[in-house]
């Protein structure tokens, strides 16, 4: 099982959808351009789909072409967590919620500015709050 903090395995499994829970406990990644938020334009805020915290603004959200939601900055800084991965065989950041652990995706600084950073997170690592909810 993967490093979701203080959640018990059989909490998680009636909490998140088995997809969810691959990619949220067990790493995985969502198929390209399947990701319910990959064109989502609203305004708001995107929350871990584990523990509710505020991870990604709308505001900082962009059309990368890379298939998944893309974020240029975090919503707050301490709720934001990276860890080295080269699961792959090819070094990469992960991004995980700083709060449960849950993996959200990863970083790549492959971004234009403001920030040169590109966050590439799975749809299934997120939960959408609109604004003035």
């Amino acid at each position: 099982m993967g490093n979701i903090k203080g959640i018990g395995e059989n909490k998680l499994k009636k909490k998140l959808t088995p997809e969810q829970y691959s990619v949220c406990v067990l790493k995985g990644t969502e198929p390209a351009f399947s990701g319910k938020y990959l064109s989502n334009k609203k305004k708001g805020v995107y929350v871990c789909a584990v523990c509710d915290t505020p991870l990604f603004s709308s505001e900082t959200k962009y059309d990368s072409g890379s298939g998944w939601p893309s974020f240029w900055d975090y919503a707050v800084k301490e709720n934001i967590q990276t860890e080295h991965d080269n699961s792959l065989g090819v070094p990469r950041t992960e991004v995980l919620c700083a709060n449960c652990g849950s993996h959200l995706g990863h970083v790549f600084s492959d971004r234009p500015e403001p920030s040169g950073l590109r966050y590439c997170i799975n749809s299934l690592s997120l939960n959408f709050v609109p604004e003035g909810k």
